[in-house]
């Protein structure tokens, strides 16, 4: 049995969520609160294992309860809920120590994916990101140089792409399926910006991602 607290200031949000999550057997809510500081207070008398949490909430938003959380409850998985679609925004939630970012206007069947899947300890990125990221890739390889492309001079166009998809969440094998090709590609090219970047692991590269300009605000 998978653990759910849910963290939301709308009462509807959290009644929608409940009733999603009670029509499965392996997921059970053992907690609700209406924003970061009220989750905090609960946790040390509640286990939990999945986080599920609004973005924008008074007293305590989500990203600063996330990074609490990475700090406090390295335990906890974090999955953000939020109607937020700005890449830098999302790789901000995820260099935060969260695991996983759903858009609220996600199928039913996508949240509880998502919440399955950062319990077993994987990342998770719903669809729609996903695939609006690889639409702008796709059309970026047609339009003019930009001048500040200088700044990443060190870096090939591919492993330009790859370390983008890397800054918002997706793991090596969902970069592989959506970039067509293969894992083992993914993992060399990871590894060549590991290097070219001075990164030590994936938050560094995402600062860095973040301070070339490669994710747009």
């Amino acid at each position: 049995m998978i653990r759910v607290f849910l963290v939301d200031d709308h009462v509807i949000m959290c009644d929608g969520l409940r009733a999603v999550l009670a029509g499965d057997p392996l997921l059970q809510v053992v907690g609700e609160a209406a924003n970061g500081q009220k989750l905090l207070d609960q946790l040390p008398a509640v286990p939990v294992d999945v986080v599920l949490i609004d973005m924008n909430m008074p007293v305590l938003g989500g990203l600063a309860t996330t990074q609490e959380l990475h700090v406090r409850y390295p335990h906890v998985r974090i999955l953000m809920l939020s109607m937020l679609t700005n890449e830098h925004t999302i790789a901000e939630v995820l260099a935060a120590g969260a695991h996983g970012f759903v858009l609220k206007n996600a199928d039913k069947s996508e949240i509880v994916a998502a919440i399955l899947a950062v319990a077993a300890g994987k990342r998770f990125l719903c669809s729609d990101i996903g695939f609006s990221l690889l639409k702008k890739l796709t059309a970026s390889e047609g339009a003019p140089a930009d001048p500040d492309a200088k700044r990443l001079a060190g870096l090939s166009h591919r492993e330009q792409e790859i370390l983008q998809l890397v800054a918002v969440g997706l793991t090596n094998q969902q970069i592989a399926d959506q970039l067509f090709t293969s894992l083992r590609t993914v993992e060399s090219h990871r590894q060549n910006l590991l290097v070219k970047t001075g990164a030590k692991n994936t938050p560094a590269l995402v600062k860095y991602a973040i301070q070339q300009g490669l994710l747009k605000s």
